[in-house]
């Protein structure tokens, strides 16, 4: 895997990609239409397909404590154990307004590189265990209009180097 992008003009891809150049991380970013769905991006036939993730931005009841969950794409989120595994009041999907005022992302374009724009450092970024930390996952760079390839351990590094929370647990 090479560090190659899309479209090295787009402001929003770029500021993604750049924070992966920093850290020398190497990834792969493939361009694709936009899609708001794991089933969209299953049906792109994108090359390793099986590791690309689904991503949901919660919020506790309080709007006080937001996570951002990152799993495989075929693995089902259980809200109720979720909330007991993280510790949490009751958890709910955050609102688009609450996706865009704290992560700075839109419906359809969550991602783990949300993180980026959480100046605050307020979200916890939770992580899928099973990917162990050389396996290969994908994730949008900021928008829904590409996917970026690379380790999960260096993703972890990224969320780390950026000072938000980490947490790993298991999805079944």
């Amino acid at each position: 895997m090479t560090m190659t992008t899309t479209d090295p003009g787009d402001p929003v891809h770029a500021k993604a990609l750049s924070a992966l150049e920093a850290l020398g991380i190497e990834y792969e970013c493939l361009p694709h239409p936009a899609v708001y769905t794991i089933e969209e991006m299953a049906a792109l036939r994108l090359p390793h397909s099986e590791a690309i993730a689904k991503n949901l931005f919660l919020q506790d009841d309080k709007k006080q404590n937001f996570y951002l969950v990152t799993l495989r794409g075929e693995r089902r989120a259980n809200l109720r154990r979720l909330q007991q595994d993280l510790g949490s009041r009751k958890l709910s999907f955050a609102g688009e307004e609450t996706l865009s005022r704290v992560l700075g992302l839109s419906k359809g374009a969550v991602t783990p590189l949300g993180i980026l724009n959480d100046e605050e450092r307020q979200v916890r970024a939770v992580f899928d265990r099973s990917y162990g930390d050389k396996d290969l996952i994908g994730v949008h760079p900021l928008q829904n209009t590409a996917t970026v390839f690379l380790k999960m351990g260096d993703l972890a590094r990224l969320v780390r180097a950026h000072g938000n929370p980490l947490t790993f647990l298991d999805f079944v």
